[in-house]
This record gives C-alpha cells, structure tokens and sequence, in this order.
C-alpha cells in the first residue's frame, strides 16, 4: 500500500519497557521478538505479510475480519494473529492449503455484498480489500452477486472535506475505534447488530453535524474507499509524497504531503512524526486549500499612498523600491527610524534572516515578533527560575503523568493532536485540574472529566497560584529533599514565608477569584501529592499584566513539588503557532540576539559582528507598540512586516491603524492583502510552507525538517525574498539553500550548535540542546541540575490589572480560539473551515444575557474603553456570570478594536485576556466597523494593467 501510510505491521509495538525476548519460527524462518508482540506483527517484521483487513498498527488489535487467520503447531483451530501473541518456541504456518481456503471464503463474503466498481472507484490501487483480495488468490465468488446486500445505501457528503459510502463499508469497526483510541471523540459507533451492523455518527446524523471534529482518523484507518478524501475523488490517487512538518499550532505535526503531479491530493499524517505519531486536526490534514486560493497574491505591488490603489511591478522593480525607500528614510529621519517584525508563521532561518537584515542592514534593534505579543513571559518567566527560555519536556512526557493540570489553554481546541494525547492518559486514569474562567472542551468530554474546574475570575492567576502554594506549604506538602538538592533554600525560605501569610489563603483570596476555597485547597493537594504532576498553560497565561509573575508563579509550585526533571512532570507551555518557539530563539526581539544573549553584551555582539562585518547597535530596538508611538510621534517612518497581520492580531486595533498611517514606508510579505496591507505601500507576495525548505521549532523545542512539496507559485521562497532585500542595500549575502542558513545559526546560537540538515534527516527531528552525549536532543530539561544552577524561587505578589470593571464596563470580556480557525484566520478563512465557524459570536451567561434582554443569535454591541464592535451572541453557561468571550478569526469583527493597550510589567506582552466592556443589543455595524471597512474596501483596489 505505496500511499496508505508506509509498511502497516498490523497491531502496535509492545511498550517502551524492560522486555523478555524470545524466538519463534514463522514459516520455517526463525526470528526474535519481545514476548507478548502479536504473531502478525512478528510475522510483518520478518517480512511475511499476514493478510488482514481489520488490524493496523496505528489501533488496539481487534480481531473481528478472520481474515488473519493462521495454524500454530499444537494449539487447535486457527487462531487470529492480531491478537495472538507470541510465546517462546513457537511454530506458526502462515500458508498452508486450509488457510488459503478459509481466507477466500472470508473474503468471498464480503466481496459478495460490495459494488462491483474497483475500476472506477476513486481508491482503485490504493483499497486494502482490493489487495487483500488479490493477497488470497480470490478470483470468484461462489454465492453470486444477487442476495440480501447493503448496496442501496445513501452517501454522506455533508463533511466539506471527506465522504462516507455506507455501500463500500465493511463494518471492520477501524474508523470506530480511531475515533475513540486515537482521537478521544468517541463520535462513530456501530448501530445495529449482525447483517444489520452498520457505522453511524452520533446516532446517524450526518458527520457534519455529528460530534465529529474531522480530524481525519476515521479517513485514514478505513480500508475501503467507504471513507475517502473529496480530493482524491476530484483529482485521483497521488503518485509521490514528501515528508514536512504542519505550518499552523505548535505542535509541529509530521505529515506526507501526497502528490499527483504538481498537484498536492491530500496530507497523511506520518506514523513516524515524534510530534504527532500519526495523527492530525482538521486543520493540519484538511485546511490547506488556501494555498491555491484565488484571493492570494502572486505578484509584487506598490503604491505612494495607502488611498491609491495598487499597482502591479516586477519583482526587481519592487526590491528596488523597498531599498530605495528605506534607505531614504534612514538618511532623512535616522538610523532608528526604521524596524521589521518577524514572523511565527516562517521558518527559523526566514526569521533570523529578518533579523538580521535589521540588525546588519538597517543598524538597529528594531525588531519584534508576535512571539513576543504572545509568549514572551514565558521566556522571561522560566529563564528567571530555571535558566532556559523553554518548556521543560516533550509531549510523550504527558503518557507518565499522574496529575495534569491545564491553566489558561485549551488543547483541544488550540493544540488538537496533543490534546488528544493528553485524553489518552486521562482515560487511563490521570487526574485533571483545570483553571479557567471558561468551561473549555477538556473539562468534561467524552470518558474525561475534570476532578476540579477551578473557574477564576480573568486576571486572577497569581493570586490563585499563590494561594495553592499557601497550601502546599501551610500543609506540609511540599518536597523538601528536592528543594534542598536542587533549589536555593534561603530563596525558598523567603517564598514559604510569604505564600504562608494568612492574606495569601484560598478562603482570603475567594472574594478576589470567585474560586471556591475547598475546591482550590483540594485541587493544590492533588497536585501535591497525586504523583507526577505536570502542568500545561498557554496564552490565558501569559496574555495578561501579570503574565511573567503567572509564569513564575506555576515555576515556585513545580519546584516545591519536585515536579521537574524527569517524564510525566515539567512546566510545558503550549506555544500558539507553529513557530513561535523559533522566533524567539532565532532572536526576534529588540533586545535579544538569537540564543536569548542581551544586545548590550559585548562579548555576544562581538561575535555577530565577526560574522557580519558591521558594529552592531548596543542599545535595545524598540517593541511594536514602541514603534507605533514613535510613529505617531513622527519619529518612525517605515516598517518591514514579514508574515504577520498586526492590525488584527495586536490589541487596540485604533492605535495600530494611527501607528501605521503616520509610516511613509510599510512593507507587507504575505500570502494575501491582510489587514496591515490595508495601510501598506508595498506588498511582497510571500510562499506557503509547502513550497519552501527550512525548520520550524514547535512548542516541546522540536527543531523540524519543512522540505518543499512544490515550487512557489509567487516565484520565491519567503528567504529568497528576504535576500533580494539585503542585495539590493549592499549586504552581499550569498546563502543558495536554507541549510546553509542554518549553519550560521549553529555558529552563532549555542543551543543550535549541533544543529544541521543532515543531522536533522539522521535523526528525524532534533530537541534543542543537541550534545555530543545526546545528539537527538534533550527530551526533557534540568534532569540532574536546572540550567542555571540552583532553581530561582521568586516572589510573585498578586497586583491588580489597571483594566477595572465599573457602571459603565461591568463585564469581563476574555478572548481565544476555535479548533477550526488558526490565528487571525487568513489561512483557515479562505478553506471550507469556515463550514464549522463562519463568524466570531459573543459567549454570554443567561444571566448576563437575561439582565440585557438578550436571546441566543441577536445582534449585540461590544463596548470598551479602547473601542466597540458587533457581533451575534451566544448563550452559554461555559462563561461564568460577568464573563463574556469571543475568537479573533474574523476581520468584520476585528475583536482587538476592544482590547487596550495593558501589558505584562516585564515583556509588554498585551493584555488581551482581561479587558472590561459592557454588551447591548444592536441594530447593526458599530462606526468604527462601518469606516474600517470603507477604508480596507478602498485600500485592496488593484490597477492589473500597467506591469513597470
């Protein structure tokens, strides 16, 4: 099966353990395996093929098609070899004259009641019964074609992305048990029982309104075409395939991109992806039709003025443009008078390329990265306790785990794939904690509930830590061997004494967080003393003025714990984009060179400028929001913007578009005219992660090969872009492939020395740091020691957000994302996801919505002091009275026209997660709505004719 996902050994490798290994002999071949693997998979290693159709090695062995069927000497009958296992000695024929004959007659009786159409049937050479019948010598069917069948089913094409056909499904039950084993939704069954058996979603609804989140498990396991990709149907069975990693969440998903020519038919999950292991979202299998959307644009564009419409150059015309410009700017206004922002989309070696060309080219720090807008405390938070900018372990680590707790982060929704990872184990019997304003997916799904939901009021998290902490320390639970060994003990003193202090307690802090004092105190000894406890956070953590302390904060409860340094513990942040964790590495930052080393230290600026053959600007560059200001200052004229849209992904939509205007010179690298072009004067076409080469860092610090499926429709790759730029402003640089990219990031970055593509093939990925003693990477961080050392107790003193409810603003309004939609949504908004979230709604309690005169789907106002805007309400009880939330996916929208400019005291990470607001009833469009899109539905005008 050359397309259905490399060799199948049939049923699942034995776990990783101290193994007994024994000899069997297979057909007169002897071979040795571990005791207790499955005779099919033995036989599969020694390279005899069992035929089966209801077994796969990505599923539980099950044992219903009798097709796998073989004779062990002295042992009656003919057992399964899916669910024998081996013993020591023992002798198995796979081909003997009986077991040809059995093995036709099986499949007699299911070729009898399936159509007769392999050779127009879309999986034609690509159908495991079509082999399987070839596989057993069937040639015939005795019983004829005319009995009682199922041939008069109805197909479900209601999915946007796959079909069922009830009349080639063979009831194997694969489809079923991946959704419950690998994916955890549990929305397949079989209804029906004997000839009447039959697969159903969600009782027969169809699957598009069944609980099934498409995630393509069922797609894949199935043998027959009854499951199949609408793109295999339009285009046909794919003829080559190239292995890359998933451009959208962090969790950097492997997939083989299958291919028809120059034509990509559809992405596989691949089984031997260290991320994913085989498995995938709707997002990272399906949503990627955007690359070969007709909104995206493939040739360079420039204007003078943001009100005259677009016109369309060649590329040498627009790179000399771009240099021209901000050379000009630079000799008018100064040195610092310009920046760029790098990207979380791009890979590692676009974003320090883009550094770079500020660093090198432009001569100063002016740099950002929405890793930053995002992330950031978490760099600042752990390098302060533990030494390094990173997560402590990788995402195999949540199968050892006895404790989870999930605070602001929503993996099922943000980070699909690990989230399911994460409900394996629970159903295993983990325990969980969630603590978040919001009643997410995770709290109660199918087979998994939460022991404690603690739902806290926004911007409450330090306080809420601190008073586990209080309890943790108060009831002695805490490891002090571990603390002793690995911590600095008068640091530990000085916070023990402080989380002591009765005003820190979970029954003084319950007025503050609305979090009940006997759940919270319940909750902080579970995690104390349930076993390995791990903790998982994401953006409802970092997203607010308190954001670095939170961080810190769940770094104190890990240490008094001793939950770092081993599997199935750590403190793991769950990166938002695919490489987000890259771009702070590669040194996005205005005051950070690629390593986390400061702009101000010599010894670190005298190697790059070595390497560079500049002097290189000592003084911190200026934060995005820094560059707006100075713009509105008339200080800062141009910008250089690679694969970012800040004017719907940066809060205080108002002051990014008065930032933005006052620029003589904004340059946008994108794959479509986003909102930031609306105020761009150059318009770069960027390429998708399919049509380039490079690496991209997920969130478990997983360096991953991105290999190019097919050449860019725009005519380059996002680097060769960024190099056009540096030619054309005199800096020389001579890179021909990626790879050599990286070799100067291995140079000059510590973590990434024995960083390199072939390293990378070798091993398949690498986790930084890579050593001589680990050349794969560090699985898992601060085993023995913490990198720093001693780990770094550090007082985290809950202090209000500035964003205070009142009369005018009573409501709390938080904000995240939707398992359809990545971002601001300008990939997954041109796919058909928009079947599954075609606006942004306004979560609001009945309470809330009641007290308004408000009904599910009515029209509402949002109001804050930054901004207002429209959406449709949804009723809820998953937001708390008082709360209300939204996604950012949508643009008509525009949610950040509400969000101020409040940040973390340590990063000016946003506070995108607490902003006060008040919700009405609406008869339509805010102003501000209506002159935004007056001003986007001017700007986008494109003059097609005149090409300079």
């Amino acid at each position: 099966m050359a397309w259905r996902g490399e060799l199948d050994l049939g049923t699942k490798p034995l776990p990783a353990i101290a193994q007994t290994m024994v000899t069997i002999t297979i057909d007169t071949q002897e071979i040795t395996v571990p005791e207790g693997t499955s005779i099919m998979r033995a036989a599969a290693l020694a390279g005899t093929n069992i035929p089966k159709l209801c077994a796969t090695d990505t599923l539980e062995s099950f044992g219903s098609c009798r097709l796998c069927l073989v004779e062990v000497d002295g042992r009656n009958g003919y057992p399964a070899s899916c669910t024998t296992p081996v013993t020591p000695g023992m002798r198995v024929r796979t081909q003997t004259d009986k077991l040809g004959k059995l093995r036709r007659g099986v499949m007699e009786l299911y070729i009898s009641d399936h159509p007769l159409d392999c050779l127009t049937c879309s999986a034609n050479g690509d159908c495991e019964l079509q082999d399987q019948a070839g596989a057993v010598g069937l040639r015939d069917v005795r019983y004829g074609y005319e009995g009682e069948n199922h041939l008069d089913g109805c197909k479900d094409e209601t999915n946007p992305y796959f079909t069922f056909d009830p009349t080639k499904c063979i009831v194997c039950s694969r489809c079923v048990r991946a959704c419950d084993e690998v994916q955890g939704t549990f929305a397949l069954t079989i209804e029906g029982s004997g000839f009447a058996s039959k697969v159903s979603a969600s009782q027969d609804d169809g699957f598009l309104e069944s609980e099934c989140v498409s995630c393509g498990a069922c797609v894949q396991a199935c043998p027959t075409s009854a499951l199949i990709e609408k793109s295999v149907i339009e285009i046909g069975t794919p003829d080559r395939a190239v292995v890359t990693t998933c451009a959208y969440c962090g969790v950097g998903c492997t997939f083989r991109a299958e291919m028809r020519g120059e034509q990509l038919v559809r992405m596989v999950p691949w089984k031997e992806g260290k991320a994913n292991h085989g498995h995938s979202c709707v997002k990272g299998r399906f949503a990627w039709g955007y690359a070969n959307h007709a909104e995206r644009v493939l040739s360079p564009m420039i204007r003078e003025r943001v009100d005259q419409p677009w016109r369309e150059v060649t590329w040498d015309a627009a790179i000399a443009h771009t240099a021209a410009e901000f050379r000009r700017i630079q000799e008018t206004y100064g040195t610092r008078s310009v920046g760029g922002i790098t990207s979380s989309r791009c890979t590692n070696e676009e974003t320090f390329l883009v550094q770079k060309l500020i660093r090198q080219g432009f001569g100063n720090n002016n740099v950002d990265t929405c890793a930053r807008v995002c992330h950031s405390p978490t760099g600042y938070g752990l390098k302060t306790t533990f030494g390094t900018s990173a997560g402590t372990q990788d995402f195999d680590s949540v199968q050892f785990a006895d404790v989870i707790m999930i605070i602001g982060a929503n993996p099922t929704d943000g980070h699909p794939v690990f989230g399911s990872r994460m409900k394996q184990r629970l159903r295993q019997g983990a325990r969980l904690i969630v603590i978040d304003p919001r009643r997410t997916d995770i709290v109660r799904t199918p087979h998994v509930e939460a022991d404690y939901h603690l739902p806290l009021k926004p911007g409450t998290n330090v306080a809420v830590l601190t008073a586990m902490a209080h309890v943790i320390v108060t009831e002695g639970l805490m490891d002090e061997a571990y603390i002793r060994e690995r911590c600095d003990w008068a640091e530990f003193q000085d916070w023990a004494a402080f989380v002591s202090q009765a005003e820190r307690s979970p029954e003084a802090t319950e007025p503050l967080t609305k979090v009940a004092a006997d759940d919270l105190r319940a909750a902080a000894r579970l995690y104390a003393t349930g076993g390995n406890g791990a903790i998982y956070y994401g953006l409802g953590v970092t997203e607010h003025s308190q954001g670095s302390s939170t961080v810190m904060a769940i770094a104190n409860l890990a240490m008094a714990t001793g939950n770092i340094g081993r599997e199935g513990v750590g403190v793991n942040p769950l990166r938002g984009q695919n490489n987000v964790q890259g771009a702070c590495d590669m040194g996005s930052f205005p005051h950070e060179f690629s390593g986390y080393r400061h702009v101000s230290d010599p010894v670190a600026r005298e190697l790059f400028e070595t390497a560079w053959g500049v002097t290189l600007d000592a003084e911190p560059g200026l934060r995005i929001p820094n560059m707006l200001d100075a713009a509105t200052d008339g200080v800062f004229k141009a910008l250089f913007i690679q694969g970012e849209d800040i004017l719907q992904s940066d809060p205080n939509t108002q002051h990014v578009a008065a930032g933005l205007a006052a620029m003589e010179c904004v340059v946008v690298q994108d794959l479509f005219l986003n909102e930031t072009a609306n105020y761009a004067h150059v318009f770069l076409p960027g390429s998708t992660f399919l049509e380039k080469d490079g690496t991209f860092t997920n969130a478990e610090r997983r360096i991953q090969r991105v290999r190019k499926v097919m050449e860019p429709k725009n005519g380059y790759a996002d680097w060769e872009i960024v190099r056009l730029v540096a030619n054309a402003l005199g800096l020389g640089w001579d890179y021909l492939h990626p790879s050599e990219i990286m070799d100067e990031i291995a140079r000059l970055t510590p973590t990434f020395a024995k960083v390199d593509y072939a390293a990378l093939d070798r091993h398949g990925s690498l986790q930084w740091p890579a050593t001589d003693a680990m050349p794969a990477g560090t699985p898992t961080m601060h085993i023995d020691a913490f990198v720093r050392g001693k780990g770094h107790f550090v007082v985290t003193d809950y202090v209000p957000t500035d964003e205070k409810t009142g009369p005018r603003f009573p409501l709390l309004l938080t904000t995240g994302r939707i398992l359809s939609h990545y971002n601001v949504g300008a990939q997954t908004r041109r796919t058909k996801n928009v079947a599954w979230h075609p606006e942004d709604r306004l979560e609001i309690h009945p309470h809330d919505a009641e007290n308004r005169g408000l009904k599910d789907g009515d029209w509402v106002m949002l109001r804050s002091r930054a901004g207002e805007t429209t959406l449709r309400a949804l009723v809820t009880e998953r937001v708390a009275p008082g709360v209300v939330y939204t996604t950012f996916h949508h643009p008509v929208t525009q949610a950040n026209v509400i969000t101020t400019d409040y940040s973390d005291w340590a990063t000016n990470c946003p506070e995108y997660k607490v902003t006060a607001v008040q919700v009405s009833s609406s008869n339509g469009p805010s102003d501000w709505q209506e002159s935004y899109n007056r001003q986007a539905e001017q700007s986008r005008r494109v003059d097609r004719i005149s090409v300079a």
